[in-house]
């Protein structure tokens, strides 16, 4: 990878990272630490699926593959692999963040039965 390349990726990186602090700004400040390094590794982990999802829309899940005199056969690719552990594994930080959110206190308004049931002698 040539330096300009890195560059744009830690651009990006930082970018997602900026966007996942404005979605998870509401969590508590005191697991404040936790959150800083998941937010990274989201971070990370979904600026190297995009790259991931390029390659394999050019070359595909799966590739031909014969090891010495063996028939060849179709076998996963390396990225398409590394693909389904990242995804697995962004899936479960987001899920970790989410679940560290406040969770909202939903106002139902009454439809009155509660006052009906309550009222009711007997």
């Amino acid at each position: 990878m040539e330096d300009d390349d890195i560059k744009i990726e830690e651009q990006k990186i930082e970018t997602e990272k900026k966007r996942l602090l404005r979605i998870y700004s509401k969590i508590d400040v005191k697991k404040k630490n936790t959150v800083v390094g998941l937010i990274e590794r989201a971070a990370f982990i979904r600026v190297k699926l995009k790259m991931l999802e390029d390659d394999i829309n050019i070359y595909g899940f799966t590739e031909w593959f014969s090891q010495g005199e063996q028939e060849p056969y179709k076998r996963q690719r390396p990225e398409a692999q590394i693909y389904c552990s990242l995804i697995t594994g962004y899936q479960k930080i987001i899920k970790q963040l989410s679940n560290l959110l406040p969770k909202e206190q939903v106002k139902t308004q009454s439809d009155g039965f509660d006052n009906f049931v309550s009222g009711r002698d007997g």
